[in-house]
C-alpha cells in the first residue's frame, strides 16, 4: 500500500468531481423554484390560519423535520416508480417507469424538502413586517398583489435572505446524497473514480474542496443581492 497522498490523483480527480456540479446546480435550482413560491404561500397560510393549508403546512413541516433527508429519498425512490407503473399498467400506456431519469426523483425529493424548510423561513419573516403596512397600502389604492409585491415581499426578503442563503448551501450539501439516486453528481463521480486504486482520501478530499468553492460562491451571491435589498431595511425599521 503507497504511503502519503497520490498527488497525481487528487488534481485529475478535482475535475472529475467538479464535472458533477451542473448535475448540483440543476437540483437545487429546481428544487428553489418550486420552494420558494409554495414555501411562501404556506407560510402565508400559516400565518392567516387558512383552516385547511394551516394544518396541512404545519403537518408537512413537522414530517420533514422528524425524518432524515435520506429516508425521503428512500421512500420517494421506492414508492414513485410503483406507482407510475400500477398506473400505466392500468391505462396500457407504453412506457418503462423504471426508466425514468433518478434527476427527476431527485428534483421530487429536495423540492419536497426545501419548501418545508422555507415555510418557516418565510413565516418568521413575514411576522416582523408591521401588518399595518399592508392596511397602508390599501388605504392609498393598492390591491393586495401590488402592496405584496412593492412593499410586504421586498421587506420580507430582506429578513428572509440569510435563512435563504443557508437553506440553499444546505441543499447544495444536501445533493451529495443523490449517490442513492445513482445520480452522477459531485460524490459519486468522485467515489467512482477512487475505485480503481482505492484513492478515497484523495476524492473525499477534491470533494470537499469542490463543495467549499460552490457554498463559499452561493454565499457571495447571497450577500451581493443582499446589499441591493438594504434599501427596504430603512421602509422596515
Amino acid at each position: 500500500m503507497s504511503e502519503g497522498l497520490d498527488y497525481k490523483f487528487l488534481i485529475d480527480t478535482f475535475f472529475v468531481a467538479l464535472s458533477g456540479v451542473p448535475i448540483a446546480l440543476a437540483i437545487t435550482i429546481v428544487a428553489l423554484m418550486v420552494a420558494l413560491p409554495l414555501g411562501f404561500i404556506l407560510a402565508l397560510s400559516r400565518i392567516n390560519r387558512f383552516p385547511v393549508l394551516h394544518r396541512f403546512a404545519q403537518i408537512y413541516v413537522s414530517f420533514v423535520r422528524g425524518t432524515p433527508i435520506i429516508v425521503q429519498i428512500f421512500i420517494v425512490y421506492s414508492s414513485i416508480p410503483l406507482l407510475l407503473d400500477s398506473i400505466v399498467t392500468k391505462y396500457n400506456f407504453e412506457m418503462n417507469v423504471y426508466d425514468v431519469n433518478p434527476i427527476w426523483y431527485a428534483f421530487i425529493v429536495f423540492s419536497f424538502n426545501t419548501t418545508a424548510i422555507l415555510i418557516e423561513v418565510f413565516r418568521s419573516a413575514l411576522n416582523t413586517v408591521s401588518k399595518g403596512q399592508l392596511e397602508a397600502a390599501q388605504s392609498v389604492g393598492l390591491t393586495n398583489v401590488q402592496a405584496f409585491r412593492r412593499i410586504i415581499i421586498p421587506q420580507t426578503l430582506v429578513v428572509a435572505l440569510p435563512n435563504i442563503c443557508t437553506a440553499t448551501v444546505n441543499l447544495i450539501k444536501a445533493t451529495s446524497l443523490g449517490y442513492a439516486l445513482s445520480l452522477q453528481e459531485i460524490t459519486l463521480r468522485a467515489k467512482v473514480a477512487a475505485n480503481v486504486g482505492y484513492n478515497y482520501v484523495e476524492a473525499y478530499i477534491d470533494i470537499f474542496l469542490v463543495y467549499l468553492i460552490l457554498c463559499s460562491l452561493v454565499e457571495y451571491i447571497f450577500k451581493l443581492y443582499e446589499k441591493r435589498l438594504i434599501k427596504y431595511k430603512a421602509v422596515n425599521a
